[in-house]
């Protein structure tokens, strides 16, 4: 046990083998989906194979998530990042005009800065310039947006041209498995049995073999022709950067995009998941370890840029493994080794429909919800930010802009009560920072 303390942060009086591979097999079922819809966004550029995109985010989850395992031996898992793919494909290449290479480019770049921002504990500065109400708010948000994002995946929620939102049709479909997944994994939580998210996804995969797509007449969850299949080649992706507009606006432009939504969805992912789990330290509301977390994330980005993909982050649905009782780099190696894994046996982690993972989001929402009760909701000045940063999240769809508004909220508010003394500096620099990106970008 001592080597498992010195690799992975493992205490053998406090943690559990078991306990710790269970929760990274959870969170790689909940985040496996990127998978098969990062090939998917980027089919839409030349010169991008998808099984060549497929094999590059795999490894770019490899890397990370170890880095996150053996040098920050927290429960963490990184892939590339959803919304940050779709800006790099329909933003910066299909709308700007530019080439994949010159995005690749710019993620690249964001990772280098990130590297030095980490270093030189720019981030660390940040997230521990954050109120501790925020903080809390930001847990509670994350907690409402992943399982929005659950309910999404399950189609009990969908779109609608006049609402927005709207409840979609729950007797039938995948929406209807959601359901009844949800019901057996709040069954199996409730009884408090070992791995009950886990045993909810696999059962769930399991009842959607029975239940058929009324669109399409087919089942939910289908088998797989075969199970195991060799990862294609990197090759025409690999290192494909382009250098020449390296100091031209638009670069610049676009790696700051960049870092400022992968800088605070990390932050806010960490804030939250340590937050909902009870991991941030009393009294001071500093997360320990933080440094080698951001490296970990920084690291994995430009590690991803190398293999041909965009913006590698550490992922939200990590929640799911740390409400399984995942706390140690354990969980996060066993993640590493099943996304190895998924190199080869593609065809049998792909067969898990999302109706099946949308459960687990939406159980870890509830997990993650009672750090609002220990928010002041008297006191207008904290609360309204709280609550901004809470309702943003899953509104504007994005972690990072319910950080950015609860911040803005809470100077303005505090600056109109005449409460100055409880602005610090970086608070004001902060907001001043956020407002301008808001105008300008």
């Amino acid at each position: 046990m001592s080597f498992m303390s010195k690799v992975f942060g493992f205490d053998k009086t406090q943690h559990n083998v078991r306990t710790e591979i269970l929760a990274g097999l959870t969170t790689f079922l909940t985040m496996a989906y990127i998978l098969a819809v990062n090939p998917g966004i980027f089919s839409a550029l030349p010169g991008m194979p998808a099984g060549s995109v497929f094999t590059a985010t795999a490894l770019a989850a490899i890397v990370g998530t170890l880095v996150m395992a053996l040098y920050a031996k927290k429960p963490f898992a990184l892939a590339p990042g959803m919304g940050l793919n779709a800006f790099f494909v329909f933003t910066v290449c299909l709308t700007m005009g530019h080439t994949w290479q010159f995005a690749l480019t710019a993620v690249f770049l964001e990772g280098i800065i990130f590297i030095i921002l980490t270093l030189t504990k720019v981030r660390t500065w940040l997230i521990n310039a954050i109120p501790g109400t925020l903080k809390k708010a930001i847990g509670a948000g994350i907690g409402l947006f992943i399982a929005f994002i659950g309910l999404q995946n399950a189609g009990v929620i969908v779109n609608s041209d006049a609402t927005l939102v709207v409840l979609g049709d729950i007797t039938h479909g995948k929406a209807l498995l959601g359901l009844i997944g949800l019901a057996i994994t709040a069954g199996l939580v409730m009884a408090k049995v070992r791995g009950g998210i886990l045993w909810g996804i696999l059962i769930t995969a399991i009842i959607g073999l029975f239940i058929k797509d009324p669109a399409t007449g087919a089942a939910i969850t289908t088998l797989p022709e075969k199970f195991v299949s060799l990862p294609d080649s990197i090759a025409p992706i690999f290192c494909q950067f382009e250098w020449s507009q390296i100091l031209s606006w638009d670069m610049l432009a676009v790696v700051f995009t960049f870092l400022f939504i992968d800088m605070f969805d990390t932050m806010g992912t960490i804030i939250g998941v340590h937050q909902g789990a009870g991991l941030i330290n009393k009294g001071n509301d500093e997360i320990p370890g933080v440094e080698k977390m951001f490296l970990a994330d920084s690291i994995a980005t430009v590690a991803g840029a190398c293999f041909g993909t965009s913006t590698t982050t550490t992922y939200v649905e990590s929640a799911s493994g740390v409400g399984e009782g995942g706390r140690t780099g354990l969980t996060a190696f066993s993640v590493a080794v099943l996304f190895a894994l998924a190199l080869f046996l593609s065809p049998i982690f792909l067969a898990i429909p999302g109706a099946a993972t949308a459960p687990a989001l939406i159980i870890v929402g509830v997990m993650m919800m009672p750090s609002v009760k220990t928010i002041h909701w008297e006191d207008y000045c904290k609360s309204i930010p709280a609550f901004i940063t809470i309702i943003m999240m899953p509104l504007a769809y994005s972690i990072s802009d319910g950080i950015l508004l609860g911040v803005i909220s809470y100077v303005v508010c505090h600056a109109v009560a005449g409460k100055f003394k409880d602005i610090s500096i970086t608070m004001w620099i902060l907001a001043a920072l956020f407002i301008c990106k808001y105008i300008f970008i």
